[in-house]
């Protein structure tokens, strides 16, 4: 990673995520009424959230699940529906605690273990399958396959993140601004060509990973893309 760089994106995502849009993704991500763009921002977060856990075995009882950028938590809750035993984490502390506070059902609660701090860290363990749904999208596209490459030694079958693609339509966007309204702006997302992702994930690993499939999603200011990474 350019660690300079990379620390101080981290830490502009730490602030926002944890300060200033804490309440408004509080609201996105519940039942919430919310505005016509926010709600085509949910349709397609929902939209990508289901293509993810249809890439997962519908049965992922005795499966460790790490959930590498939790946000507040639909993702980690919807796996240990599923049976699997959850470490979710992220570096927004509020929404973790919102993701925490939002679970009633006790036999949920006790599949997932909340934890804030570094997705990537190796202090966090194995794990069967890792999701990193858009949590790497605001780092270049060095730094997010390094990140996507540090997690991987540690994860048994398929690690599945998403990343902005880079297309003509969203590179503009992009570069006026207008990813997303100014009112709600994060710090910046960076459109990345999925197949330059896959040849630098495959270096970083030796060989020893592959992207297997990939899946695109647009709805409103959302476009995100997939990408189900395997051992070889």
């Amino acid at each position: 990673m350019m660690e300079a760089a990379y620390q101080t994106r981290r830490a502009e995502l730490q602030a926002y995520f944890g300060d200033t849009a804490a309440a408004a993704w509080e609201a996105l991500t519940s039942a919430a009424p919310v505005s016509g763009i926010r709600a085509a921002v949910r349709a397609g977060r929902a939209s990508m959230h289901d293509t993810i856990l249809s890439w997962l075995p519908a049965d992922l009882s005795s499966r460790r699940v790490l959930d590498a950028g939790c946000g507040t938590g639909t993702f980690a809750a919807a796996a240990a529906a599923r049976g699997a035993e959850v470490l979710a984490v992220d570096i927004a502390g509020p929404l973790v605690e919102i993701a925490a506070e939002r679970l009633t059902d006790p036999a949920i609660i006790s599949r997932i273990t909340w934890r804030v701090g570094d997705m990537s860290s190796p202090e966090l363990g194995v794990f069967d399958h890792a999701v990193a749904m858009d949590s790497v999208i605001h780092y270049e596209e060095a730094d997010m396959a390094a990140m996507i490459a540090r997690i991987l030694p540690r994860v048994r079958y398929s690690l599945i993140f998403t990343h902005a693609p880079r297309t003509a339509l969203l590179s503009a966007m992009h570069g006026a601004g207008k990813l997303f309204p100014r009112a709600d702006r994060a710090p910046a997302i960076v459109p990345v060509s999925g197949a330059n992702l896959a040849r630098r994930i495959e270096a970083l690993t030796d060989g020893a990973f592959r992207v297997s499939r990939t899946h695109r999603v647009h709805s409103g200011f959302y476009f995100s893309e997939a990408a189900e990474v395997v051992r070889t």
